[in-house]
This record gives C-alpha cells, structure tokens and sequence, in this order.
C-alpha cells in the first residue's frame, strides 16, 4: 500500500498491491458511504491486483487507542458508523472478516472503515472458509474453519472492538460493565445464531 498523489490537481490517493481476491473491492466500485473509503478503479497486473481508492486524513482508532480510552457515548456514536459501513458490505453479501482499531480510521468525528483484503463474498453452498484470514483476538471462532464467515462473524469482531474501546481489553481478561457489557456479551457468543442478527440490530441495542 501507498501513497499516490495526482500530477496535475495534487490529489492524494491510496493505491494498494496484494494477490488475494479482488472481488469485494470490485463489488463496491457501485456504491458510495460516508463510512466507506470511495473506491476509484480495480484492475489485475502480473498477478497482482491493485486498487485505487480514497485517501482517509486522519489517524487509526488503534494509534489513538494506545493513548486513552473512550467515553461509552464516543464509543457508541463510532461503532454506529462502523455498522453503517458494515451494512453496505452486507448488503452485497460482503464479510469484511478483519474489522479491529486498525482498520478504522477516524477523521474528525467521522468513521471510516477500511481495508478490504481479507473481505469475501458469502457462499452459501459452501460449509467453511476455504482461507484462514483475519486477527487473532478479533476473529470469530468460525474463521479458524469451524464453520463458514458470515454477517455474524463481523459482529462478533465488533463486540471486541466495543470492549477495547472502553477498558482497554480483550473482554475474555475485562468485560465492560453495564449494558454496554451485555451487548459484548452477546456479539461475542461462540454460537453464531446467539449474536445480534444484523448490525442493524445492534444498532438498536447501542
């Protein structure tokens, strides 16, 4: 991954290399979120995919996170726009399967969510991952083969990131206090079927 910036207009973009699939980036060309880097082009080369998308100014939750904690209502009003990123993802049957502090990048008061390498097209007819991706302690138990990664597997990533942003920690060492503890709770739920159905459903829940 780098940074591009354009001869004449001195715009900056973010051009990316890497060799795995393509398609949910392909997939996202037709759409466009505030929560979502734009994604500008996608083409094939030796082999290798590059992507030309949106350059976010801003810093990564987790540089911010090695510095302070956030306030349940920070957390809250971030984690709604994660799930509106998340939304369009699904929509198109997309699982980002990698969502952690470093994969959002906060500009301003907005939320973006980003990196898509790890991402897939969810195929029913399939019973598990074919390819092991994602971070450990923010993947789902499904993503190490047990089963295949669907919309729950985000919102189980979510449910970490909740707990993170407010103690610091992994919820298995410190869970969360209160109702924001409850939600973690059930985002990370070993039993997919046991989560929140859809992000709009924790939505609601936050």
């Amino acid at each position: 991954m780098r940074l591009i910036r354009h001869k004449r207009t001195g715009k900056k973009f973010i051009l990316r290399h890497f060799t795995g699939n393509s398609e949910v980036y392909r997939a996202l060309l037709d759409y466009a979120c505030p929560n979502l880097p734009t994604i500008y082009e996608v083409a094939e080369r030796d082999g290798e995919n590059l992507v030309l998308e949106e350059f976010i100014e801003g810093d990564t939750l987790g540089f911010l996170l090695k510095d302070a904690l956030f306030s349940p209502e920070e957390t809250k009003s971030i984690v709604r726009q994660i799930c509106q990123a998340l939304w369009v993802l699904h929509s198109i049957g997309a699982v980002h399967r990698d969502v952690k502090p470093e994969n959002i990048m906060l500009r301003g008061a907005e939320a973006v969510l980003i990196d898509f390498d790890a991402a897939r097209l969810h195929k029913p007819e399939h019973s598990n991952d074919t390819q092991i991706l994602g971070t450990t302690g923010y993947a789902a138990p499904e993503q190490y083969g047990l089963s295949q990664s669907d919309i729950r597997t985000d919102i189980y990533s979510l449910g970490i990131l909740i707990n993170v942003m407010l103690t610091g920690e992994h919820p298995s060492k410190h869970l969360a206090g209160g109702k924001m503890g409850r939600i973690v709770d059930r985002c990370t739920h070993v039993n997919p079927q046991r989560r929140y159905k859809n992000v709009l459903r924790l939505m609601e829940a936050l």
